[in-house]
């Protein structure tokens, strides 16, 4: 402490942000401050109380950057979080990205399903959204091709496809457009997207008519399902002001320790739907909040207005940062919209806070037994790894990651083995080494315990790179040996090479039993990837005419062998010559008479 409060007498009174770092030397929170000397003070000379607590209990120094304003240290706060992803801005960062309906119109017209996309008005494209239910997102943009003929195909092939055939596409790829169906089809597509129904439901109603008058019964049936949908969402969108002005309106309701937050959406003067969230407070309910809402609008779309339920420190600087019209309604309509977006953050509050209390005290509680089992204070980060091969063909290796008893899914890896070899130990080693050696060439924070799937052989592979790498003595290695069923049944402590008994149905037995079985069905699904790539690159490979680019369209297209042996002579005819398509289609048909 008394190293704190030398440190403290220097802090200047500038705005800018700050670095807590544990005895280890990492990054445990980032935060930013008008006034650093003030907020570093309130820490440790202040009261403070639950996450903030326990937050500074493990901070043995800290540093900080002057910025010359505000804004800039918002900016450098939100860099440092993404790059060092320390443990206390885990429930800041909002990694969650919700899909929009991207319109393209240059150079030929496009309808997709895109995650947030920073528009420029250079740009010849449109957003629509955000749509939090994705699966709305993707039917819409189905029907919409379906509907209308847009380009569906990927490049520029030298002749009409079978979508023009049908009339599901206008024939871009010959560039003898009907002007008068384009403008027609974008009014009625960006109107449908901006709010009205009207067009899009005559048009089914339309298309219903026609394919029952051709006794296409099936195809009536699937376009009713897609009128009833479109009523439905159409029911749920209440128009909620009138003047067709893209709003988000941001409730809060808090507590001593914690804030729930929930945004609605308004685009066009209806309301789409609504994000939830809650966070804990660590420097102070309006620093944190602040701090959500930059982290929240680096990913999503700024809309023209957001409504607030009041005015706090730093709500000026949001609006510098990001060119925001952050608007505090006192009276009207826009008022009891935010009264509304409070009163939905308090009743998420309400219904979430017990749940998370539950899971927040099982994980906690077994995140600690496994800490003093090991002997591991403070325990927060655990990565495991698996390996999985077939024969010693498409060999790869699976990294996961859990930090303070969670999944944290953005951190999974990847590895494919640079050798295809049927050695665990070999194998081992080389993720081991890829992984630590990035990690530390790079700053990255290093976990606290490390979890190998495989006994002896696996923890002796590990202990050798940990060791070139002066890393045996900063990272806990443990093993998770298994039972003649398989399943987990003890730990083995790398430094003793003892086993450690798990009692079956505990709480430990089945938080190691999830992560066991999390690293394998991680590991088992790359390798599966990989194999049927591979097992098609085998078969394209022995065919003429069958180079790089042609076997990636392949890939892109079936994705598998299984898919492919499936396939008509037609569909390989939409990517390929008539010449090399029956040669591959022929191929496969022997395969297939072979098994």
């Amino acid at each position: 402490m008394d190293k704190i409060k030398e440190l403290l007498k220097s802090v200047p009174h500038l705005p800018g942000s700050y670095q807590m770092k544990n005895d280890k030397g990492v990054i445990i929170y980032v935060g930013k401050a008008k006034d650093l000397n003030k907020r570093l003070h309130s820490y440790f000379n202040g009261r403070v109380t639950g996450k903030t607590k326990i937050m500074v209990s493990e901070v043995d120094t800290f540093e900080y950057i002057v910025t010359n304003s505000e804004v800039e240290a918002f900016l450098t706060e939100i860099n440092l979080i993404k790059h060092y992803d320390p443990k206390y801005n885990i429930l800041l960062r909002d990694d969650k990205t919700y899909p929009y309906i991207e319109y393209i119109n240059k150079p030929y017209p496009q309808l997709k399903v895109s995650r947030y996309l920073q528009v420029k008005k250079s740009d010849k494209k449109y957003l629509f959204g955000p749509y939090p239910n994705a699966y709305a997102a993707r039917r819409i943009v189905k029907l919409l091709n379906r509907l209308y003929p847009f380009k569906k195909c990927d490049g520029m092939p030298n002749k009409v496809c079978l979508y023009f055939h049908i009339g599901e596409c206008l024939g871009y790829c010959q560039k003898n457009i009907n002007q008068d169906k384009l403008r027609k089809m974008e009014n009625d597509v960006l109107s449908f997207l901006k709010g009205s129904t009207d067009v899009i439901i005559n048009k089914i109603k339309e298309k219903i008519n026609t394919a029952s008058e051709n006794l296409n019964f099936e195809l009536a049936k699937e376009l009713k399902d897609e009128l009833e949908y479109i009523n439905i969402i159409s029911e749920k969108q209440l128009i909620v002001l009138n003047d067709y002005v893209n709003r988000d309106i941001i409730g809060v309701y808090y507590t001593e320790s914690s804030i729930a937050i929930n945004i609605l959406f308004i685009r066009n003067g209806k309301l789409l739907e609504s994000h939830n969230k809650i966070i804990d407070v660590v420097s102070g309910i309006d620093e944190d909040l602040a701090s959500y809402i930059a982290m929240f609008y680096k990913n999503h779309e700024i809309p023209k207005e957001i409504l607030i339920y009041k005015t706090f420190e730093g709500i000026s600087a949001l609006e510098e940062l990001y060119n925001m019209n952050i608007v505090i309604p006192e009276k009207g309509k826009k008022k009891e919209l935010v009264n509304l977006a409070c009163n939905n953050a308090k009743i998420y509050f309400e219904r979430e806070s017990k749940l998370i209390d539950n899971k927040n005290r099982r994980t906690k509680d077994v995140n600690k037994e496994l800490g003093k089992l090991l002997g591991i204070p403070n325990l927060s980060r655990i990565e495991l790894f698996d390996n999985a091969h077939l024969f010693g063909t498409f060999t790869v290796s699976g990294m996961v990651c859990f930090i303070n008893g969670e999944p944290c899914k953005n951190a999974y890896r990847k590895y494919k083995s640079t050798k295809d070899i049927n050695d665990d130990y070999h194998v081992m080693q080389e993720v081991i080494y890829r992984r630590y050696y990035h990690a530390l060439v790079d700053g990255e924070n290093l976990t606290d315990l490390i979890l190998v799937d495989g006994g002896l052989t696996q923890i002796n592979a590990t202990k050798e790179i940990l060791t070139q790498l002066n890393l045996i003595d900063k990272i806990k290695l443990c093993g998770l040996k298994k039972d003649s069923h398989h399943k987990t049944c003890a730990l083995i402590d790398a430094d003793s090479l003892d086993e450690i008994p798990i009692e079956k149905n505990s709480d430990l037995f089945n938080f190691l039993t999830f992560m066991q079985d999390e690293v394998h069905r991680f590991t088992i699904t790359y390798h599966k990837q990989i194999r049927s790539k591979g097992l098609i690159s085998s078969y394209l490979d022995d065919i003429d005419g069958i180079g790089e680019k042609r076997k990636k369209e392949l890939l892109k297209k079936f994705g598998s062998v299984a898919k492919m042996k499936q396939a008509k002579l037609e569909d390989f005819e939409e990517i390929l010559p008539k010449d090399i398509s029956l040669k591959l289609y022929n191929k496969l048909k022997d395969v297939k008479k072979e098994k």
